[in-house]
């Protein structure tokens, strides 16, 4: 359940906290895995567009998400008009995602890429719930965005101002906020979908299949031969298997008992593993500023999941 509600008189009621393995635990798991994408991209060959990389990944994962997610079929088929316009507009969500996250890595690096994407993401969720009337953000949550976001800040600025930092081109920078709205936007999407009463893999399922088929012209307008190649198929294979399908599956669990916004501010804990594996993995460099922006970014992850007073 969100951490606060309305009540009838408009004042904040808090809702009891959610068991960890059933709200905070799988969306960190996620987080996890989806820190790895940026890495495992880096694999693909030479010759494989950055966008194809990732619609590739996402036609085979949704398609996983579909024929495993139980209900699907059934939410598709028996779902009215309003529903069926929010499931395309979550696939539409979905879709843009891989479309401006990969090309943005490719631009400004695994780690810079990333950082930005996710620490724009809890902002535009926060904004797109309180515009869309579904929760006005809480002291907690402002906090610890308002930290976390200055991390990642701190993190980017780091790599222009420590010594042999990689500039941050601007086209990146755009494309990474892109994604963070694609992200944000869908996780809002199926929260309200599954806070109806709708199966989480369901919805999960049915949204991301949607977003394959969207991006399915990607691949073939941008060439598959690359997908023939060893280094190629194992590439599309992790993406599927381990950020998309097994991480949304964890993500579609955790959002069942964690709020839109309060869950993009835990998946902030991706940044801090794409940028360890951007240095340990790809040879990305992160300056002594950079690390200090991670260690304020785990500071908010701190502050959010930290237990709260209870009033009396």
């Amino acid at each position: 359940m969100p951490e606060h509600s309305l009540s009838r008189s408009g004042a904040p009621t808090r809702a009891p906290a959610a068991p960890p393995l059933q709200g905070p635990l799988p969306i960190l798991a996620a987080a996890v895995l989806w820190g790895t994408t940026g890495t495992a991209a880096s694999f693909a060959p030479a010759e494989a567009p950055a966008a194809a990389i990732g619609a590739a990944g996402l036609v085979l994962g949704g398609l996983l998400l579909f024929l495993t997610g139980r209900g699907s079929t059934a939410l598709l088929a028996r779902s009215d008009r309003p529903t069926r316009r929010t499931l395309a507009l979550g696939a539409l969500a979905v879709a843009g995602y891989p479309l401006s996250f990969y090309p943005a890595v490719a631009h400004a690096g695994v780690a810079v890429a990333t950082v930005i994407t996710l620490g724009s993401a809890p902002v535009f969720s926060g904004l797109l719930a309180w515009l869309t009337g579904r929760a006005r953000p809480t002291a907690r949550w402002t906090v610890a965005t308002a930290s976390a976001v200055l991390g990642c800040a701190v993190l980017v600025l780091g790599s222009e101002l420590g010594a042999g930092g990689t500039p941050v081109r601007p086209a990146g920078v755009l494309l990474a906020l892109a994604a963070g709205f694609s992200y944000s936007a869908y996780a809002l999407v199926a929260e309200r979908l599954i806070r109806r009463g709708h199966p989480s893999p369901a919805v999960m399922g049915t949204m991301f299949a949607g977003g394959g088929i969207a991006v399915l012209p990607v691949v073939a307008a941008t060439g598959a031969s690359w997908l023939a190649t060893v280094d190629g198929a194992l590439v599309a294979l992790y993406l599927a298997v381990f950020t998309v399908f097994l991480a949304y599956r964890l993500f579609g669990h955790g959002l069942r008992h964690t709020s839109a916004s309060v869950a993009t501010t835990l998946t902030l804990a991706e940044p801090a593993v794409a940028a360890l594996l951007g240095v340990a993995v790809v040879g990305e460099r992160l300056s002594a500023v950079s690390w200090a922006g991670l260690a304020v970014l785990a500071l908010g992850l701190a502050v959010l999941r930290a237990p709260a007073r209870r009033r009396g």
